[in-house]
């Protein structure tokens, strides 16, 4: 049985047999956040009273409660086992979930740390973390085949470092589709790996950048998600290109509720969080030679499709553009966004 047929014909059972008793705060299928969707205020050096800045996980799950969200996807890293306690009482009073987002080991001598860095995950109730094994987006950090390649030798790298880590701990990480790995690139990355601790953060949009279309993404990878970014897309058209941005749920040209039922399909357990982040739209350069330069196998028939659709669905307006605007608009705008897909996810994905 190999990796794929493992998780399809268990996952419905796996989180029993690999995790302690499910406790009853994972039963809500409420709508998280990740702290990404913060993008203006997580960490900000902004002096505003209407929206201060928030320094750590407890003020995140703290303001995620007050929104009505199920949890939280959150930056793990350096954490003292006095403050990982914090987070659990914080958490285990609001009854939400937590995740962590964590970085790999490149090498042996970062393996303790990293481990440092699950045990104080799991104390504070993660049961999923997720990660990314690239250094930036595919197009703009990669310039040369074997660039890539050695990404691909690197990413296996870290994960078999951190792979004894994950199943001493019992703890699953979700690989991120970070504008990196085309889903069948990923694919092959954990079938190497071949272990059943290490899965897929899944994100609804991301994989637009490389002209792979988003369903097919999900249908590729939801058999082995663990986690989710979910979001909507709008795209428009620019010289060297497409424009994309994250815009409120419903709005956008993604169907939520089919990516929703795929991944629930997959994995009845998973959690789905929120990444809606409030900024310019991202260029997407595919009619440039650089672009190329790490794309070589993909068929001109997916640039044709993606571009059709960036044609045939405009915004209306045109999209979102915030730098204009002032810190203490960003920061109402982002907030603005983040509780319309909260909403949404309520009356129209059933996540109640």
């Amino acid at each position: 049985m190999d990796r794929r047929d493992f998780l399809q014909r268990a996952t419905a059972g796996a989180m029993a047999v690999s995790f302690p008793a499910v406790p009853d705060w994972f039963a809500d299928k409420r709508m998280g956040i990740v702290v990404h969707s913060y993008w203006s205020r997580w960490n900000s050096k902004v002096e505003s009273q209407k929206y201060p800045s928030f320094t750590n996980a407890i003020q995140l799950l703290d303001h995620c409660h007050q929104l009505g969200a199920g949890g939280v996807q959150v930056i793990v890293n350096g954490w003292s086992s006095d403050f990982a306690k914090k987070v659990r009482d914080e958490r285990e009073k609001y009854g939400l979930y937590l995740e962590g987002s964590i970085g790999l080991p490149k090498k042996a001598d970062e393996v303790a740390k990293f481990e440092q860095d699950v045990i104080n995950a799991r104390e504070a109730g993660a049961q999923v973390l997720r990660t990314v094994c690239s250094t930036g987006r595919r197009y703009e950090t990669y310039h040369s085949p074997a660039a890539f390649e050695e990404l691909k030798k690197n990413a296996l790298t870290m994960l078999q470092l951190s792979e004894p880590v994950l199943r001493k701990h019992k703890v699953k990480l979700g690989v991120e589709n970070h504008k990196d790995w085309r889903a069948p690139d990923l694919v092959n990355l954990l079938k190497q790996v071949n272990s059943e601790w290490i899965g897929v953060t899944l994100d609804f949009g991301n994989s637009m950048a490389l002209l792979e279309d988003p369903m097919e993404v999900v249908e590729t990878l939801s058999p082995y998600v663990f986690s989710t970014h979910v979001k909507d897309m709008a795209v428009e058209e620019y010289p060297d290109g497409f424009l994309l941005s994250e815009v409120p749920m419903g709005k956008g040209i993604l169907d939520l509720q089919k990516m929703v039922d795929l991944c629930r399909k997959h994995n009845p357990s998973g959690t789905f969080s929120l990444e809606m982040i409030t900024r310019d739209p991202l260029e997407i350069p595919c009619l440039t030679n650089a672009y190329w330069e790490t794309m070589a196998s993909v068929p001109g028939s997916d640039l044709a499709r993606m571009l059709r659709t960036v044609r045939q669905h405009k915004y209306a307006g045109g999209l979102p553009r915030v730098a204009k605007l002032s810190n203490d608009e960003k920061l109402a705008l982002e907030e603005e966004n983040i509780v319309a897909c909260i909403n949404y996810s309520k009356d129209k994905l059933g996540m109640k």
